[in-house]
């Protein structure tokens, strides 16, 4: 690893807007590269917060045409549902709106690097796949870096050689914002519908997604699973495609704990703790087709399996207290991903609730036999008790994640369900700033209750 020289992009001007985790990063990169950045955001605090830094802060929108392109926040819309007014201003100055992972390409292109490029993306799985692809490569022993949508920004990665792999997880946001970026080894885990108030619909939502093949060349490798429809049908348009499977016949799948291709098997999940269910065996198989891609040999794929510790927030086990089990899976911001957990237990107390996603609840309906009860919390508690409520499912209305767990190991021993399972299926933010701070809220709560006991 080694720093990105200082002049590569001393003849540039950018203009950043939405001064969070990944903005403050661009504009500290962008300026120890030698260009000229301007930063601004609508909150006085992040202005205020990259002022303190010495970065240069005020509003583009009166001259962004002079800057060669604006750098637009994931989370700050440029089209749909209402476009932000500075993206507007650039869109009619013609000016390019990109995301921070293409301008990481652009640099390490200029520095001379050949280290390629993954691209994972999906609705659910992108961040385990992507921390365990990154692990297969420690494994390995080949230099790599990984983040983008889920750890560091990607303008805060550094520079590789060119035996290096940068593993990006990639969402649908920063996809729409990529102009050069080529990625040697790119996979979609899954579609079912999320954000579509950004992208308009379904259709819009697939297309976002797609970019990840966009500009695809010859020998590059492209991952589909087909676990579901929207997925199956994306690797019968494109050539040459590895697909992937949690359970079915496939180029690479699970068959009975055991991950394998065509070739024979290639690691034992029964051995992987921290990759339970279906969902996971596919996301193993996603990291493993990605690994062999980029050359790594199956030992090492079959090691970065088994020795996996997980992330956060995702299943994760907080403890066991007189015989329930606590699991974290604040990560679940929707249905689907909040089927992929349910269908791991067979009995829960579930606690859910939140911001509901486009169809609320209603798709669960043929894994509401592993609710025993359910707590609700949230803005859209009541509209998720009408729906359990109409199946018959015993639930009550909790509203806040506090009372969920004061109340949740009572339940589970009244119902007799071994899990209590935070697995919301909501967004976060009516009540906290992201679901890794629910999530880290309910497992200061369990350990609270395991210090009382």
């Amino acid at each position: 690893m080694s720093t990105y020289p200082a002049s590569i992009f001393a003849d540039r001007r950018y203009a950043v807007v939405g001064l969070g985790r990944a903005g403050l990063a661009a504009m500290r990169a962008l300026s120890a590269m030698g260009a000229a950045v301007i930063g601004w955001d609508d909150a006085p605090f992040a202005r205020a917060a990259a002022a303190r830094e010495g970065m240069v802060v005020g509003d583009p929108s009166a001259d962004i045409g002079e800057y060669d392109a604006l750098i637009l926040s994931p989370g700050i819309p440029h089209l749909l549902p209402v476009p932000h007014r500075i993206a507007v201003a650039a869109q009619r100055a013609g000016r390019p709106i990109l995301t921070d992972a293409e301008l990481l390409y652009q640099a390490v292109r200029a520095s001379g690097s050949k280290a390629r490029f993954v691209g994972i993306t999906g609705t659910n799985g992108k961040s385990t796949t992507t921390a365990l692809l990154a692990h297969m490569l420690g494994c390995a022993g080949v230099p790599h870096a990984a983040g983008a949508n889920l750890g560091p920004a990607a303008l805060s990665l550094p520079l590789l050689d060119d035996s290096g792999v940068y593993v990006l997880e990639m969402s649908s946001y920063m996809l729409e914002r990529l102009a050069t970026l080529r990625f040697d080894a790119a996979c979609m885990l899954n579609l079912s519908p999320d954000h579509l108030d950004r992208h308009g619909d379904m259709a819009g939502y697939i297309a976002a997604k797609r970019q990840i093949f966009a500009r695809r060349q010859p020998g590059d490798a492209a991952v589909i699973g087909i676990d579901d429809e929207a997925s199956a049908a994306l690797a019968l348009q494109l050539p040459d495609v590895v697909r992937i499977s949690g359970h079915a016949p496939a180029d690479i799948w699970c068959d009975d704990a055991i991950l394998r291709d065509r070739a024979g098997p290639i690691a034992n999940l029964s051995a992987a703790h921290a990759l339970p269910g279906v969902h996971n065996a596919q996301n193993a198989a996603a990291a493993a087709a990605l690994a062999l891609s980029l050359g790594v040999a199956r030992e090492s794929v079959a090691a970065g399996v088994e020795t996996f510790s997980g992330l956060p927030h995702r299943q994760q086990i907080v403890a066991t207290l007189d015989g329930v089990r606590f699991v974290n899976d604040s990560k679940a911001t929707n249905a689907d991903a909040a089927a992929r957990a349910l269908a791991c237990y067979g009995r829960v107390v579930w606690i859910a609730g939140g911001i509901a996603k486009s169809g609320g609840i209603e798709a669960l309906a043929p894994l509401f036999p592993h609710v025993a009860e359910a707590l609700l919390i949230g803005r859209d508690a009541a509209a998720l008790a009408a729906t359990l409520s109409a199946h018959g499912v015993a639930n009550r209305v909790v509203h806040t994640l506090d009372r969920a767990v004061e109340q949740a190991a009572g339940a589970a021993r009244a119902v007799s369900a071994g899990t209590v399972l935070l697995s919301p299926a909501c967004a976060s933010f009516d009540q906290f700033a992201g679901f890794e701070e629910r999530g880290e809220r309910f497992v200061a709560l369990v350990r609270a209750l395991r210090s009382a006991a």
